[in-house]
């Protein structure tokens, strides 16, 4: 049995916490608010931005599991000193680090999603999650940490609530039959990263030492666009068809008004307007995770809705 840390329990660390315990390890998860046990999990209400406090829950630990999530208006405010305490609580403790990144850091690319493909976002979001995985790799090849980055595209699956683009602002919707909006086009192709999938990945890579020192992409399955995955998830649920409506430029500018949410996701637009394919190949011809059939997907995604509706109303 190993000591794992996980920074964060939204639905990336939950995922990760959760399955790590289920294959015997012993889990810390430091988050701010902390919670209640679990069989496995010990929750710590620390703040991962503390380097002394993270070096602490970190002691003994194999790997460091940097799954915090951060609202898109306090990343350049709050990203740089939790990078960091993480940074240096793996070089302190020699625990591997092992990063949860997007693909915001290549920005607007033609063609498929590449690790080979050079990090060269211009918007402020796109720039920040390049640039903490530069230092992190710099660190990593001056032989001061060991540190690995995994980069999903959209998730989606059991436990993705507000941030999801096929979640919250989709599926109370298609359950009751009702349309869908989406940003950009609704028939551009689109990677959507099972969110287990996503927890099977960090694990694995966290025990491999041919990972380190890279960035990986999620095996992820074959891209579709927004209108045909709600088509198959509304055909699971029994609601389909559901309609599916672009939002227009001008409703978003409208909508930005009186949404942070959308007012940041203006920066990332282009990965709706256009094809945004993410390319797993490498991750598959190195490591045992493939992608969850999308059946499957559809199914768990689908039964863990309808449960939550049923106890939330």
């Amino acid at each position: 049995m190993s000591v794992h840390v996980v920074i964060g329990f939204g639905p990336a660390g939950a995922a990760t916490a959760r399955l790590l315990a289920q294959q015997g390890h012993a889990v810390r998860v430091v988050t701010r608010s902390g919670r209640p046990p679990e069989p496995g999990i010990e929750h710590l209400a620390w703040d991962a931005a503390d380097s002394e406090r993270l070096t602490e829950a970190a002691r003994g630990a194999v790997a460091i599991h940097n799954c915090a999530g951060l609202p898109y208006h306090r990343w350049a405010s709050d990203w740089p000193p939790l990078a960091a305490s993480v940074c240096a609580a793996a070089e302190a403790t020699g625990a591997v680090l092992v990063m949860l990144g997007n693909l915001y850091g290549y920005g607007p690319v033609d063609g498929p999603l590449t690790e080979e493909l050079p990090l060269a976002a211009t918007g402020p979001k796109g720039r920040l999650r390049a640039a903490l995985w530069e230092r992190a790799r710099a660190l990593h090849e001056q032989g001061r940490i060991r540190a690995v980055e995994v980069r999903p595209s959209d998730f989606f699956g059991p436990g993705v609530t507000d941030g999801g683009h096929l979640a919250a602002r989709a599926m109370p919707r298609l359950l009751r039959g009702k349309p869908v909006a989406t940003l950009g086009d609704p028939d551009a192709p689109h990677s959507w990263t099972y969110l287990p999938d996503v927890a099977r990945a960090l694990v694995e890579v966290a025990g491999d030492e041919r990972a380190w020192g890279r960035a990986w992409h999620v095996p992820t399955q074959p891209a579709l666009s927004v209108r045909q995955m709600v088509d198959r998830l509304a055909a699971e649920a029994g609601t389909g068809p559901v309609a599916v409506r672009g939002l227009s430029p001008a409703l978003l500018g409208v909508a930005s008004v009186f949404s942070p949410l959308i007012r940041e996701l203006k920066e990332v637009r282009y990965q709706f307007d256009r094809p945004f394919v993410a390319d797993a190949s490498a991750y598959e011809a190195t490591f045992a995770v493939r992608v969850t059939p999308l059946d499957e997907q559809v199914k768990a995604t689908v039964a863990w809705w309808r449960e939550r509706q049923a106890t939330t109303g």
